[in-house]
């Protein structure tokens, strides 16, 4: 099998949140050979153009309060540069685990990551987005599908420019419905592309993870579950991606929402996603982190944020 140099061309798992990456991500972290980390962003969230690399000192307090960089209790070497800074992270990872490889999992601005690695692969998860949509609003993020499956939309479409740049041996597709009725085919795929050979042990993750074994009935339950109304306002948004990502339509009739219907539906989605905030984090927290971010104190402001990451962390499954 061919292998690559982990940190000169790592892999990378992309897609839209809420369509199994954290479930493949367990997965992929259950192999003895394989170190895998969880939402990535931080690496790449505030670059802006290739080459032009954020200020070190202004990161290193980004990093402070970052909820997932904190998770992970990384080392910050002050004498690397911005690229060898991110890879020295992902190298922490790995040799923390004792691992031969590692990637990690990147939801936004993934096309950003070849500025850093030129080489890098990628294994892009796909979920039917009329069930990404109900999922988004189920964490607070959105609060109808029209606004909810906009997340889908953004990483689908960055998706295609990203695998335009790509030869094909650099990326493999996978279906998230496909990954829950055969694991072992789609994984032993996975497994090949990343130069490694299928170990069961990627299935065990549910003996030390709040998450449950794949299971093919959570494939595309937006047909016994989605009111026909919000079918057509997902394929109303998605219908040529959907298609393009080998889903059928539902045969409903496509709607054209009008100018204020749209805006209704952001208003809508506005209240909503205030609900779900003040919900998880209480009226009293909530109002709270409003005036902090209103008075713009920076050590109010940081404590606030690390106050959040605990709420946020508590809430994760």
């Amino acid at each position: 099998m061919k292998h690559h140099d982990p940190l000169s061309a790592p892999c990378f798992l992309v897609g839209a949140e809420r369509s199994g990456t954290t479930m493949l991500r367990l997965m992929l972290d259950s192999h003895p050979q394989l170190a895998w980390c969880s939402e990535f962003e931080f690496i790449v969230d505030h670059l802006t153009e290739p080459g032009a690399w954020v200020d070190l000192q202004n990161y290193y307090k980004i990093l402070d309060t970052d909820r997932i960089f904190q998770h992970y209790n990384l080392r910050i070497d002050h004498q690397l540069s911005y690229p060898d800074l991110v890879a020295d992270f992902m190298r922490q990872k790995q040799v923390r685990d004792r691992k031969e490889q590692v990637g990690a999992t990147v939801h936004r601005h993934f096309d950003r990551l070849l500025w850093i690695w030129p080489k890098a692969r990628f294994i892009h998860l796909v979920r039917d987005p009329r069930d990404v949509a109900p999922s988004c609003i189920s964490m607070g993020w959105a609060g109808n599908v029209w606004t909810g499956v906009e997340r889908w939309r953004e990483a689908e479409e960055l998706w295609t420019t990203l695998k335009s740049k790509l030869t094909s041996d650099r990326y493999l597709e996978v279906r998230y419905e496909l990954l829950l009725q055969d694991p072992e085919k789609a994984l032993t795929e996975m497994c090949q592309f990343l130069g490694l050979s299928y170990s069961a042990q990627m299935l065990s993750y549910p003996n030390y993870t709040t998450y449950d074994a794949p299971d093919a009935r959570y494939a595309q339950k937006w047909k016994q579950t989605m009111k026909k109304k919000d079918v057509q306002l997902v394929e109303a948004k998605v219908a040529h991606l959907l298609v393009e990502r080998g889903y059928q339509l539902s045969g409903h009739e496509i709607p054209t929402p009008s100018s204020l219907q749209k805006k209704a539906l952001q208003v809508q989605d506005r209240l909503a996603r205030i609900q779900a905030r003040i919900k998880s984090m209480g009226l009293s927290l909530f109002v709270a982190d409003y005036i902090v971010r209103r008075l713009g104190v920076e050590p109010w402001q940081r404590a606030m944020r690390l106050r959040l990451n605990e709420v946020e962390q508590a809430a994760l499954k």
